[in-house]
């Protein structure tokens, strides 16, 4: 059995947490708890795009908002 986190072939989501930190998803697994669905069934490349276009600032979001506070 082959890893579904890395399969090219397979459809995937975009899942991110209450941090806005992203994670490529494979569709054939449950989205674990804490995790929100934001692009659904879509190719790896597409998914790795969106992640690419929507995640640009790596740190958590906590952080972030202790910075700013």
């Amino acid at each position: 059995m082959s890893n579904p986190f890395e399969d090219a072939d397979a459809r995937y989501r975009v899942l991110v947490n209450d941090e806005a930190q992203y994670s490529l998803w494979p569709t054939a697994v449950a989205v674990p708890d804490g995790w929100t669905v934001v692009h659904d069934d879509d190719t790896r490349a597409a998914c790795l795009e969106y992640v690419e276009e929507h995640w640009t600032d790596m740190r958590p979001a906590s952080l972030v908002r202790a910075e700013h506070g």
